[in-house]
């Protein structure tokens, strides 16, 4: 659905040219959900609004299903457009026009629908949405929450294929914010569009998104299936974002560690292995004795996962690491 062939966007500041994103390739395949995290100043703001040509690349070639739209005119850059909703941080609703108009704005803006075929779409929107009953009320009468589902309802309203999400949910509290993310999550499974999401949550990636890039400073750092950055990453700042999410302290992690005896070992279950009383039957085959330091059990999308780390004493350790890894665990030696 979109490649970006060594794109990059440099800015002018007098005579210099300021790099906001360094050449870049990436592909984003039809019907996912691709997660763009990062840092403020990480170069992920720029790398959405390339997509939709609200800004012009320095360098490099956008491809939107097979089609250059780099060098589109003024007259091809607004037919694209209508391909592609935009959802932003801060709403961005227009305060003198009604739940109903704001949706129905960027229809009128096209100038190719009738007044009919308006209304059953604001209607059908509403209802998508969940906001039948507050079609009438204007933004400043509604909840955070409530007016990032109107976002949303405009900016599905002249039927994109791509739906872009600039920090659509860190304005909200964790409550709307899940919410939020399962509509997305619907519209993505009942719509087939394709949907890229940017965000500094690493939390917000891991429910909704099936791969992701991790940027800093201008650069993708790290890319590939979320349930492989998420729970293996590998660049430093991958870690600090799951970190961050997990709320751990590494250096209290470390000195925790120091306290402990034996091998440590991280393992990492993913699907029905999360479930299976696994640890028990290790200890009693291998002799191993075990602490458990810490450990988490969670989902990324629909399927399950867990991690634990624990330190392991006396027994067999290379048959008890063995067993794991026959069970598809994934065990990571931290000492």
């Amino acid at each position: 659905m979109i490649e970006f062939d060594q794109v990059q966007k440099s800015y002018q500041v007098g005579d210099r040219a300021i790099p906001a994103l360094h050449a870049t390739s990436l592909t984003i395949e039809t019907g996912e959900v691709f997660g763009i995290v990062g840092h403020s100043g990480a170069g992920k703001s720029t790398l959405i609004r390339l997509i939709n040509r609200l800004e012009r690349p320095s360098g490099g070639r956008i491809l939107i299903d097979g089609e250059n739209v780099t060098d589109y005119d003024a007259g091809e850059l607004r037919a694209y457009r209508r391909r592609v909703g935009m959802i932003f941080q801060h709403f961005n609703l227009l305060s003198s026009k009604t739940v109903s108009d704001n949706i129905a704005f960027p229809m009128k803006l096209a100038g190719i629908y009738s007044r009919q075929q308006i209304e059953e779409r604001v209607t059908e929107l509403l209802a998508r949405v969940g906001l039948t009953d507050h079609a009438r009320k204007y933004p400043s009468q509604l909840s955070g929450g409530q007016k990032q589902r109107v976002g949303i309802a405009r900016a599905l309203a002249c039927r994109p294929t791509i739906l872009l999400c600039d920090e659509a949910t860190s304005a909200l509290d964790p409550q709307t914010t899940q919410s939020v993310l399962r509509l997305l999550a619907d519209i993505n499974r009942e719509l087939g569009l394709t949907i890229v999401l940017i965000t500094h949550e690493m939390d917000v990636v891991r429910r909704v998104c099936d791969r992701v890039a991790v940027m800093d400073a201008g650069e993708v750092v790290e890319m590939g299936p979320v349930s492989e950055v998420f729970l293996h990453p590998k660049h430093p700042t991958t870690r600090d974002f799951v970190f961050e999410s997990e709320n751990i302290d590494r250096d209290e992690m470390q000195e925790d560690l120091q306290h402990a005896s034996g091998r440590i070992l991280r393992l990492t279950f993913k699907g029905e292995a999360t479930y299976k009383p696994l640890l028990g039957h290790v200890a009693r085959e291998s002799g191993v004795d075990f602490s458990i330091l810490s450990g988490r059990i969670d989902h990324i999308k629909e399927t399950p996962y867990g991690q634990l780390t624990l330190s392991l004493v006396g027994g067999d350790l290379s048959r008890a690491m063995a067993a794991l890894e026959a069970a598809d665990v994934h065990v990571e030696v931290l000492r």
